[in-house]
């Protein structure tokens, strides 16, 4: 086993990963882990944007309501005035050392999405701000000496003793060996879960495994039934599904259904910019009344210029399918997309086992609470990577002598025993009984099932992915049965009313099992 030691050890290559990294190489060494490549991530698909009070008539008071009011009285108010205030600082720093964010006659440019008042999404490279974001810090990494980057790392334990968290243990699964990454500083930023869905706007490495990891080792775990499902994925019965940003309908698109009439308006003053919770749930209503796949999204009514020029990326792609965005309804359907809850972390990203931290959509940092306002995450994922680092030096980061327990780890990639079926099932499984809609009976039985479910197999690497997917499911279908209300993203069909005294959050614990803590 090939033992690699680092001053911090970073999980993760999106958006919280990348920037962590940077501000940790200012104080040690970094070991940099990715999961498949550094290209494969939420962060690097962000489309729409990143939400800060940087515009002239706006402020970070008016971004902090905008916030409340989309959380549905589950934000921790210290969290979100912590996000804004901060984030207005973050984005002045990336500014100050050349993110080509998209301007105008050198002035910035500024979108409009779902729940916000004010203009104030920054976008970078029209409809592709996540790669042009990922791209930009990724030179960076590359530029720091102080920080390697391992791709192809399959994390399959963290090394924990005594509550004390002191590393990884990894497969590459390249090279075929088994590595133990060992560092006073450990930080989580493996992302969500929506890819345990079988609809989904998130690359197949999005299963929670960040989450699952800490979890096993004692971390809580809070918030996990919050899962947001983005309103406009493109539907296709034979191409890929992928985002239409929510910036499109910033723009001035048009919501229509079968009928190609408008509903939005009916349902909230914002109308199609209405929080993405409103405007899901009213999609769903629409698909359920004229028996629908989807509905359509529709610019026809818009200048085509601009309109190719803003959403570049998204026109080439629908053009793929045989579709003009500018003139023609592009069918639209809602799909797992963000992880609202996950490892449990006070403000300054640290858990509740000493030395591990988590930051981004790994995290549940009570910024977001039932519903995330619209380009808040990659915001989220500049502010609590800094103040993750900047707690991080209150550690000791010299482990002495210390060594891992020595550890094997087997993969056949020839092997017929393959968790491959197990891991589609399981995914159909979540999509059915636990997607946008829920409702008491099938979540029982969605937990009954994933119960029972065997996950032990010949093939280790494949065991570990069906345990992982099977205890994710299971930590996702169980808050969601306890929260009987419909609140924000969590929407129950048997509970269509929010209820005074859910206003908490719902914390699971492998060692205590699962209660409910108010919000901080």
């Amino acid at each position: 086993m090939e033992i690699i030691k680092s001053d911090y050890l970073i999980i993760g290559t999106g958006l919280a990963g990348l920037y962590s990294a940077i501000k940790a190489s200012e104080y040690g060494t970094v070991s940099l882990l990715c999961k498949s490549i550094l290209k494969e991530s939420n962060s690097f698909l962000a489309q729409g944007g990143i939400a800060a009070a940087v515009m002239p008539g706006d402020s970070t008071d008016y971004h902090f309501q905008d916030t409340i009011k989309t959380g549905r009285g589950l934000c921790s108010e210290k969290a979100v005035r912590i996000l804004v205030d901060e984030g207005k600082e973050r984005i002045e720093e990336l500014l100050k050392i050349g993110m080509p964010f998209d301007t105008d006659d050198e002035k910035l440019i500024a979108g409009l999405e779902g729940g916000h008042s004010k203009r104030r999404v920054l976008h970078a490279g029209g409809d592709s701000t996540g790669r042009e974001i990922i791209n930009f810090l990724s030179k960076k990494v590359h530029a720091l000496p102080r920080i390697k980057l391992y791709e192809n790392i399959f994390v399959f334990e963290l090394d924990v003793e005594e509550n004390r968290c002191y590393g990884a243990y990894t497969f590459d699964t390249g090279k075929k060996i088994t590595m133990a990454f060992q560092s006073g500083c450990t930080i989580m930023a493996s992302g969500g879960i929506a890819g345990i869905y079988e609809k989904t706007t998130n690359p197949r490495t999005s299963t929670g495994d960040g989450i699952f990891l800490a979890y096993e080792k004692g971390a809580e775990i809070a918030n996990l039934e919050m899962v947001q499902f983005h309103p406009t994925c493109f539907f296709s019965k034979l191409g890929a599904p992928f985002l239409i940003s929510e910036a499109v309908r910033g723009e001035g698109a048009y919501l229509l259904n079968e009928e190609n009439e408008r509903f939005m308006p009916e349902i909230d003053p914002m109308a199609e910019l209405a929080p993405r919770d409103v405007v899901a749930a009213a999609i769903y209503k629409e698909m359920k009344k004229f028996g629908a796949e989807h509905v359509y999204l529709n610019l026809s009514h818009l200048k085509p210029a601009y309109i190719k020029k803003r959403f570049s990326n998204i026109y080439a792609e629908l053009a793929k399918n045989g579709l003009d965005l500018t003139k023609d309804n592009i069918p639209v359907t809602p799909a797992a997309h963000y992880t609202i809850g996950g490892i449990k972390t006070d403000f300054s990203g640290k858990t509740n086992i000493s030395g591990l931290y988590a930051v981004g959509e790994a995290a549940s940092t009570g910024v977001h609470g039932a519903n995330r306002l619209a380009s808040n995450s990659l915001l989220e994922c500049l502010v609590f990577g800094k103040r993750a680092i900047e707690s991080s030096r209150e550690h000791d980061l010299n482990l002495g002598a210390r060594m891992p327990v020595e550890r094997t780890f087997f993969k056949d990639d020839n092997s017929s025993d393959s968790g491959y079926e197990i891991g589609l099932y399981t995914k159909k499984l979540m999509q059915k009984y636990a997607g946008l809609v829920k409702r008491g009976k099938e979540i029982s039985e969605l937990i009954k099932v994933l119960t029972n479910l065997e996950t032990i197999n010949k093939n280790e690497y494949h065991s570990k992915c069906v345990q992982m997917l099977k205890t994710v499911g299971l930590l996702t279908a169980s808050p969601a049965l306890e929260r009987k209300e419909t609140r924000g993203v969590h929407i129950r069909s048997d509970f269509p009313n929010e209820a005074p005294e859910m206003k908490i959050e719902i914390v699971q614990q492998i060692k205590s099992g699962i209660y409910c803590k108010k919000i901080e």
